[in-house]
């Protein structure tokens, strides 16, 4: 059985984190609350996970078709594609 493979790995354009990072960029501007932060790998966009209530992150990744976020986290290394479904680290 094969492991599941990211196919958009040359959409990643960003992969440091801002420092430091205020928030879900969306939530801080509706007053909204999250529980845990995503940034774009394509554009840096940080937005929250989909347990927080309005999921930023991935309404941002099929809206602007950024299909990679990894988590922001601290000590948290792992990426999550939302087109394949797959969760990995990039080192």
């Amino acid at each position: 059985m094969s492991t599941p493979a990211c196919t958009h790995l040359d959409r990643i354009q960003v992969t440091a984190l801002p420092d430091p990072i205020a928030g879900c960029e969306e939530c801080l501007k509706i007053g909204g609350r999250w529980l845990h932060l995503r940034m774009c790998e394509t554009c840096g966009k940080i937005g929250c996970c989909d347990s927080s209530p309005n999921r930023h992150a991935s309404k941002h990744a099929h809206d602007d078709g950024h299909p990679i976020a990894r988590s922001a986290e601290p000590g948290e290394e792992w990426s999550w594609c939302y087109v394949d479904e797959v969760a990995f680290v990039v080192e």
